[in-house]
């Protein structure tokens, strides 16, 4: 037998739109939520959350809006999830996060409903732990038990979090930057080149030039190669970026500049010089500005920090993981080398 619902203060027009515009949000994203269930589900509850707060529907003598709501919803949609303490969390789960980075956003929107209520109790307002937790459930496939545990041993800050250490916020318009922060990784595996230190940089090119669709798939989508050894010639002077490519979500043309020791402070004065040539000589009148990175084996962050910190152009700085074990690095090497030289003969007719 169902509790009789108590009347809320507000009248019945002003309830109808509320209740109108839930099940609108609903029915746009039914069908939605049979193909991709857990992202479009998050999704109605976002925009319900949003309805609430827009609404001004509070604690207190918003209770009993929302009972109703709750039992409305419930009787169309048995299986949403409909509580009324479900929906007063899709308000919390909207003022959590509405003036949160879109990064952080995107992260948590692909996450299960049971996950996202624990993150927002147990780590409140900080957005890059959060960040750091949803990009663990993502890639691990935590259960809420692992991710309660991680969040007691305060992984998070024993652990950083996979950003670009780069000055891009600094150097590029805010939308381009945020681009540019899912586009480039902090680090990149370079196993697929089959070799680890030591190595000259040019081997590392010329093998990454070898392999250059699996050095594109590393990369990620977007990226079309122009060549290596890319020479730029200004005031009687040549200089030669070791890779260029260009990015057609960013549109603009991206130097690599590839290191084999640890990252340097004087790399990142090479590198701004190298994009000065760049948007000079190259970049068309429709693109944006180059951007750098810099690959290197391994990074200090307080040092790039540093370094880029007057740089004018924008740069990033990552590292790469060679992981072939190092007794078999002198066959490796001889054996790509030797393939490499000979592809590079000249053929005898």
């Amino acid at each position: 037998m169902n509790k009789q619902v108590k009347q809320s203060p507000i009248e019945q027009e002003a309830y109808d739109v509320i209740l109108r515009q839930a099940v609108a949000v609903i029915e746009t994203t039914r069908y939605s939520i049979a193909k991709h269930t857990n992202g479009c589900v998050i999704s109605a509850y976002w925009q319900i959350g949003q309805l609430l707060y827009e609404r001004k529907i509070e604690s207190g003598y918003g209770d009993g809006v929302v009972l109703r709501l709750s039992a409305d919803l419930k009787e169309r949609y048995p299986k949403f999830g409909a509580s009324p303490r479900n929906l007063w969390d899709m308000k919390k789960f909207y003022l959590r996060f509405r003036d949160s980075d879109i990064k952080v956003r995107q992260a948590v929107a692909v996450l299960p409903w049971g996950h996202i209520l624990q993150l927002m109790q147990k780590i409140g307002d900080d957005d890059m732990a959060i960040l750091y937790y949803a990009q663990e459930i993502v890639e691990k496939g935590w259960t809420r038990e692992l991710l309660l545990n991680a969040i007691k041993l305060r992984m998070h800050e024993s652990q950083a979090i996979a950003l670009v250490d780069n000055n891009f916020e600094k150097t590029l318009p805010a939308e381009q930057a945020s681009y540019a922060n899912e586009v480039f990784s902090s680090t990149y595996n370079l196993g697929f080149l089959g070799v680890t230190s030591p190595i000259l940089e040019l081997e590392l090119e010329e093998r990454l030039v070898k392999a250059i669709t699996r050095f594109l798939m590393e990369l990620g989508r977007g990226f079309t190669f122009i060549g290596n050894q890319h020479t730029l010639e200004y005031n009687g002077k040549e200089s030669k970026v070791d890779m260029l490519f260009f990015h057609r979500g960013l549109r603009c043309l991206v130097a690599v500049d590839l290191k084999i020791g640890a990252f340097k402070p004087e790399f990142a004065g090479k590198m701004n010089y190298y994009l000065s040539l760049l948007d000079r000589l190259e970049r068309g009148a429709d693109e944006n500005r180059s951007i750098g990175i810099i690959l290197c084996a391994e990074k200090d962050k307080v040092e790039v920090e540093l370094a880029l910190e007057d740089m004018g152009k924008p740069i990033g700085v990552a590292d790469y993981q060679l992981i072939v074990p190092k007794d078999e690095l002198k066959k490796v090497l001889c054996d790509e080398m030797k393939a490499f030289s000979n592809e590079k003969a000249p053929q005898k007719h």
